[in-house]
């Protein structure tokens, strides 16, 4: 892979590990995601004037990924409800690229070696270490719950991420994203009025507004990144490139948050951080 290819995606997972980690701080998470799509798209729309819409060819491509993407959206606010950020992010984000290797050989092709399997199972040891975190402490008990959502999570990404690669080696990523997150709020809207209503959603504006808005242009600006640097190298190492944010993500959620266990899942996170090395640079 280019350098340039692993700058973007070392950017992208600076700024996606910030606004996941404002998203862990904002209150009710389901509006706050919807408020923050909204957001950036109204703050990246120009871009379209300039740069136009996403290929035809890439539109069937774009609505299944945005359903997928919504799915995500809900499995994170609900695990981000009752679950420590140091144990959803690394388990959701370390798991992905293994997932994304698997169906970018399946189908595009792409084929493994015997570095990149071994990269593969690092990252499964990083996982059991960071999932596995909570047996260690006597008479407490692991938090399933959480480690099966960060799991259906990897799920979700693994799948939306495969989609998205495809689609921007046809198209320019940035007018691909701006759509992607317009067309994200305009599904769940119904959804979102009809459970909370216009005061609830106003309300968590007034409260946590700057912090929304932040969430939606960081989150625009690191997919944007990633996409760009899917379009111009192999999916599957990309993939696992932009995961370097687990080991940002359980520093913050240990540090910033003072979430219990976390120096073993930083270990765990620097296991997955060097299996998801071994596939992007000797896979």
């Amino acid at each position: 892979m280019s350098l340039f290819a692993i700058g973007l995606l070392l950017a992208a997972a600076v700024l996606h590990t910030t606004w996941n980690l404002l998203l862990k701080q904002a209150g009710e998470k389901y509006i706050a995601t919807w408020w923050s799509a909204i957001i950036g798209f109204l703050v990246f729309t120009p871009a379209i004037y300039f740069m136009g819409l996403p290929s035809k060819a890439v539109w069937h491509i774009l609505v299944i990924s945005a359903l997928f993407e919504i799915a995500y959206y809900i499995v994170l606010a609900e695990a981000y409800k009752d679950s420590d950020f140091s144990l959803i992010y690394p388990m959701g984000r370390g798991a992905a690229p293994a997932l994304i290797a698997v169906w970018a050989a399946i189908f595009l092709g792409e084929r493994f070696t015997p570095r990149g399997l071994i990269g593969i199972i690092l990252i499964i040891a990083g996982l059991l270490i960071v999932g596995g975190g909570d047996i260690v402490q006597a008479h407490s008990k692991p938090n399933t719950r959480g480690i099966l959502l960060a799991l259906l999570l990897a799920l979700l990404i693994s799948i939306y991420s495969v989609l998205d690669g495809i689609a921007v080696k046809q198209t320019s990523a940035l007018p691909y994203v701006i759509v992607l997150f317009f067309c994200v709020p305009a599904f769940t809207s119904p959804l979102i009025f009809k459970f909370y209503g216009w005061n609830k959603l106003k309300d968590e504006f007034s409260a946590h507004g700057w912090t929304l808005a932040a969430i939606g242009v960081l989150t625009i600006g690191a997919y944007s990144l990633a996409l760009w640097a899917y379009s111009i190298s192999p999916l599957g190492y990309a993939g696992a490139i932009r995961e370097v944010s687990v080991v940002m993500a359980a520093f913050a959620g240990w540090q910033f948050l003072g979430e219990k266990f976390g120096g073993l899942r930083i270990l765990g996170a620097v296991i997955i951080f060097a299996g998801i090395m071994v596939i992007a640079l000797l896979g």
